[in-house]
């Protein structure tokens, strides 16, 4: 048997080889994150043996660099172990480097391995990148519908700054509808009430009609806006509309996508009230596998919504506000998770009343609320069991 432990980098991996008594065969040599890289470890490694069946590869899960040369490894029917750094931590700590050019972390990859004392993630390597890499993008989507959405506002307080008080919703529906056709007042004064109303009838199921369509055209009317003599603001408008459309409907798409790699992991995250399959993806794809994490206070650490500490000799203060490190993807799916549960979970709402009564404002509550989230989320996690709601006679 023989062991190959990789130290991934971005643009160049090393790796060594050692068999199974620990005797290094073959010592630390670099290769490119390339096809010709990939075939020089396998011509170093075939003067060893060529059956498959007794060689193991190792590797940490460093970024998102590790998943080309993993999956190229399985696919060809090598046996891969992809361990969290972690879990060689303990053992990088027993030897001392003389020297900082010393290669040691390949050879304490393979050592690893060759002991055997590693827990294998349950986690579906490929998948759970592919996961965090949607969850990432769609996060990115959306926020640049939000930014869209604010240029629109910026447009329509100069054209038509009666226009949000017509919906409750400026981009909802039919309200996008209209903006999409007649983005100016001087545009809806033009057209017919009746076709107005047929579409405020066609994209709001007949809640709107006529009386709407008068309400919008009297509103253009007696606009106090600037005159579009230009042309620039409908364009505009329009243009931003269109954009918002079409970035929701490929954030439709990536949400089928999402759930379908989620039907591959077995998790009961969404039994934790405020946590739907949108969240618990993306908090699942950060997390990763939860052994990773000793306690919550670790994962909350991950997150960063562990308190701050200022430490000056002998003097240790706490800050109440977050330390914001770590995975703000994280802290973002964690915060709104909380502000869902306050509403609609007796053990949170208990928890909010009782900060509250101490005197809290609300955003610290809520800061005081996700870190007890965030302990939820790591008992559901850690013992693979559906969250069960508990109302303590005193709330801790």
């Amino acid at each position: 048997m023989f062991i190959i432990g990789i130290d991934i980098a971005k643009s160049a991996h090393e790796a060594i080889i050692m068999d199974s008594d620990g005797n290094v065969v073959q010592k630390a040599f670099r290769f490119q994150n390339s096809c010709t890289g990939y075939n020089k470890l396998l011509d170093k490694v075939r003067k060893f043996t060529t059956h498959r069946n007794q060689l193991v590869f190792g590797m940490e899960s460093t970024g998102h660099y590790w998943l080309a040369i993993y999956t190229r490894l399985k696919n060809e029917g090598y046996q891969v172990h992809v361990l969290n750094p972690i879990q060689s931590d303990a053992l990088r700590g027993l030897y001392i480097r003389q020297n900082k050019s010393d290669s040691r972390d390949s050879f304490i990859i393979a050592e690893v391995i060759r002991f055997g004392r590693f827990s294998e993630t349950k986690v579906p390597q490929e998948k759970l990148h592919a996961l965090r890499e949607l969850c990432r993008n769609r996060c990115f989507m959306m926020d640049s519908v939000s930014d869209i959405k604010r240029k629109v506002i910026t447009l329509l307080d100069q054209v038509f700054p009666e226009y949000n008080h017509i919906f409750t919703d400026t981009f909802g529906v039919a309200s996008k509808e209209i903006l999409l056709h007649y983005p100016t007042p001087q545009m809806l004064c033009r057209i017919r009430t009746s076709t107005l109303t047929n579409l405020l009838l066609k994209y709001t199921n007949g809640r709107y009609g006529q009386a709407k369509a008068v309400e919008i055209i009297e509103t253009a009317k007696a606009t106090f806006g600037v005159a579009d003599t230009c042309g620039v603001y409908a364009e505009l408008i329009q243009n931003y509309i269109k954009q918002i459309k079409f970035t929701l409907s490929q954030i439709e798409c990536m949400d089928e996508k999402i759930a379908a790699l989620m039907a591959d992991f077995k998790t009961p995250i969404t039994t934790i009230t405020g946590i739907g399959p949108t969240l618990a993806a993306v908090i699942l794809s950060e997390i990763g596998d939860i052994s990773r994490f000793k306690s919550a206070d670790k994962l909350a650490a991950f997150a960063g919504v562990d308190p701050t500490v200022k430490q000056s000799g002998d003097f240790v203060g706490y800050k109440n506000h977050m330390s914001k490190r770590g995975s703000p993807y994280l802290r973002r799916a964690l915060w709104m998770a909380s502000t869902s549960a306050v509403r609609h979970d007796p053990m949170f709402r208990a928890y909010y009343e009782k900060k509250a009564a101490e005197g809290m404002k609300y955003m610290k509550i809520i800061g005081h609320v996700t870190k007890k989230m965030t302990s939820v989320i790591f008992a559901v996690l850690r013992d693979n069991k559906p969250y069960q709601p508990m109302i303590p006679a005193s709330v801790c």
